[in-house]
Order: C-alpha cells, then sequence, then structure tokens
C-alpha cells in the first residue's frame, strides 16, 4: 500500500507558476500527475519513470510544465509556468498503474 500526499496548490494570477510535490510513503515504479476540473474528465498531465528519470507530458502542458524527482525522498514535483485560468483544477498524483491516488491539491488561476 502506497500513500500520496500533495502540496503546493494555490491561487495564481494567469501567466504565474506553482510548484507542486507529491511525496510517496515508498517507493513507487513510475508515478503520474493529473488533474480534473468540476465538470470535466480527468486528464493525464505528465508522469515520471522512477529508475530512468524518463517523462511523459500531455500537448497541452508541454514547454510549460516539468515534472521531476528526488528519488531519495519518494517526492514528484510539477514545476508548473505560465498557467492559464482554464487549468484550474485539483490536482493529484497517482502511481502510474493508478492503484493509488493521492487526495489532491487545488490549483486556481485567475
Amino acid at each position: 500500500h502506497v500513500q500520496l500526499v500533495e502540496s503546493g496548490g494555490g491561487s495564481v494570477q494567469a501567466g504565474g507558476s506553482l510548484r507542486l510535490s507529491c511525496a510517496a510513503s515508498g517507493y513507487t515504479l513510475c508515478m503520474r500527475w493529473c488533474r480534473q476540473a468540476p465538470g470535466k474528465e480527468r486528464e493525464r498531465v505528465a508522469f515520471i519513470l522512477t529508475n530512468s528519470g524518463c517523462t511523459w507530458y500531455a500537448d497541452s502542458v508541454k514547454g510549460r510544465f516539468t515534472v521531476s524527482q528526488d528519488k531519495a525522498k519518494n517526492t514528484m514535483y510539477l514545476q508548473m509556468t505560465k498557467l492559464k485560468p482554464e487549468e484550474t483544477a485539483m490536482y493529484y498524483c497517482t502511481t502510474c498503474d493508478e492503484n493509488y491516488r493521492g487526495q489532491g491539491t487545488q490549483v486556481t488561476v485567475s
């Protein structure tokens, strides 16, 4: 069983930046960031493979978001820049198989 805890959300103006963190209670092979706005489908934003550091991004965030990790801390990060109002959502991390999911952290862009 893996526990995931997100932090770092908040309110920011359009064009601003935020850095999210996801702390895992133990090692995970791969971790993913997702987001979901009210009334919208969940969107997979990015993932990172723990061992290789390989990453993937949704087209909508390429060039603006960066996923990274601190393996020693079992923590994944999402640096978000040039945020847009339509990116207001609950952001949460999951294991890539989506068997485990955190509670989420709210990001509001105005």
